[in-house]
């Protein structure tokens, strides 16, 4: 679990140093959650990346002579949001967005989606992570573990990542929550740092199913077609669309 949340974190604080949002594309994605607490979370398909043009800062790993590139990476991260406030905004643009004439925005904005590849493959979890280029990853990850605390992906505290694709809370001594809020087009997008255009953008890419498998007791869901059994237990599918606004969403009663 500790080398999943390190990797989702290693995602979430090198695309805010691009400040983007993280959205998901074409994908499929399950979570099978058992009556003993076990658990396992699989996401295979795209992750697309908006407004990378507008970066802010260098690659993962690459410190420069700049204030804000030599900072720590919690340091670099508050420089960039304070970099982000609305009086400082003109002298962001101007300072990281000014092209060259070699095309230099561009190669930038390569390696940087290279690297966190590169970053990505290095942790466990990850079968594969590829940069497709047009700022859209094709992920293959898988884990699994024991519910004794909540689970989200990707997650990174100090990056303040926009979007969890998927949230599991521990309610109490015996139930869990969970919610998919990246599976819908029904975020807040006033948290979007880029604008609601991309929110839209995003929205506009969804396209995936999400499978939830369990054998402890569903209090409740909001799938309309409701759970169907299997031999695993009861098995509840939400297809994602454009059209999605509401999050899947389930409540689970573990056994005594």
């Amino acid at each position: 679990m500790a080398a999943f949340l390190r990797a989702a974190g290693v995602l979430a604080a090198s695309l805010l140093l691009s400040a983007c949002l993280v959205t998901p594309g074409r994908f499929e994605s399950t979570l099978d959650i058992r009556a003993d607490r076990s658990f396992s979370f699989t996401y295979k398909g795209e992750i697309l990346a908006s407004d990378v043009g507008k970066g802010l800062g260098s690659a993962p790993g690459d410190a420069g002579d700049d204030p804000i590139d030599g900072a720590t990476p919690k340091d670099q991260q508050s420089s960039l949001r304070t970099a982000l406030q609305p009086k400082e905004q003109g002298k962001v643009e101007e300072r990281f967005d000014a092209p060259d004439d070699k095309g230099g925005n561009d190669k930038n904005d390569e390696q940087q989606m290279q690297a966190i590849a590169t970053a990505l493959m290095r942790e466990k979890g990850f079968r594969s992570a590829r940069y497709m280029g047009n700022h859209r990853f094709e992920i293959d990850y898988a884990v699994s573990g024991r519910l004794t605390h909540a689970f989200l992906f990707p997650f990174n505290s100090d990056a303040q990542i926009v979007l969890p694709f998927v949230a599991v809370e521990l309610r109490g001594e015996d139930r869990v929550r969970m919610k998919a809020p990246g599976y819908s087009n029904g975020y807040d997008k006033s948290q979007n740092p880029m604008g609601s255009s991309s929110g839209d953008d995003a929205a506009k890419a969804l396209d995936g199913t999400f499978t939830l498998t369990t054998n402890a007791e569903i209090v409740s869901q909001n799938q309309e077609d409701g759970a169907r059994n299997v031999p695993q237990g009861k098995q509840i599918v939400w297809k994602v669309t454009p059209l999605t606004s509401e999050a899947p969403a389930a409540t689970l009663r573990f056994k005594p």
